[in-house]
């Protein structure tokens, strides 16, 4: 797995560098800024790039920003948001569409580094990665459903823990449940949301966009 780093704390930059180094993962650069991130990824096309949020010049939202516009200029990129911050608007407009490859994770709530490393491994693979509290502040923005009123309150919680981007195993360990109940929720979940399978398209994903709204 081939990443690069996009964060202007220095300190912490060269700790992520070490981090993933010491376990394995590439860091083909590491970088202060956007406009460096953009050179870094048409150089080593990494599986997955890591961005802060508030980058310079004006620390406000240009991690969002430059995320959105790799995923534009480099369809199957993995994008892993590391940050103190939980911006709405544009982490919806990341959503939007083709959601596989992306994590949005906040710094303060990461507590073991082989959870941050599970997660980039996840999304660098096409799977998701959210923060319950990115979870939680998405689906406070937004009112339409598109049928998760069919849902029994299980299945909820199940597509809930999805979001988050557990596995079926790591759902049916959280809810105490066997994973032959979590396999029977997802089923029901994609039936209820009319989701059959269909070649190229992530169910998990699709059910996902449908829960935050942003499909």
């Amino acid at each position: 797995m081939r990443t690069v780093i996009a964060e202007d704390a220095v300190i912490l930059r060269d700790g992520l560098v070490q981090l993933l180094t010491d376990r394995g993962v590439e860091v083909a650069a590491a970088v202060g800024d956007v406009e460096s991130v953009h050179a870094a990824v048409a150089e080593h096309e990494p599986d997955v790039v890591v961005l802060d949020i508030r980058m310079p010049p004006t620390f406000t939202d240009e991690g969002l920003r430059a995320a959105v516009a790799l995923r534009e200029r480099h369809p199957g990129l993995g994008v892993l948001l590391f940050s103190q911050y939980v911006e709405v608007r544009y982490a919806s407009q990341l959503l939007t569409g083709n959601a596989a490859g992306i994590g949005y994770l906040l710094k303060e709530r990461v507590l073991a580094v082989d959870d941050f490393i599970d997660a980039l491994r996840r999304v660098a693979a096409g799977g998701t990665a959210l923060d319950p509290e990115v979870v939680s502040r998405l689906l406070a923005t937004r009112h339409v459903r598109f049928g998760l009123e069919s849902l029994s309150r299980r299945e909820r919680e199940v597509l809930d823990l999805m979001a988050q981007g557990h596995t079926n195993v790591g759902i049916a360990h959280e809810m105490t449940i066997s994973d032959r109940a979590v396999e029977k929720h997802v089923s029901s979940i994609f039936t209820k949301l009319d989701l059959p399978r269909t070649e190229g398209q992530h169910r998990r994903v699709l059910a996902v966009l449908r829960h935050l709204g942003v499909e």
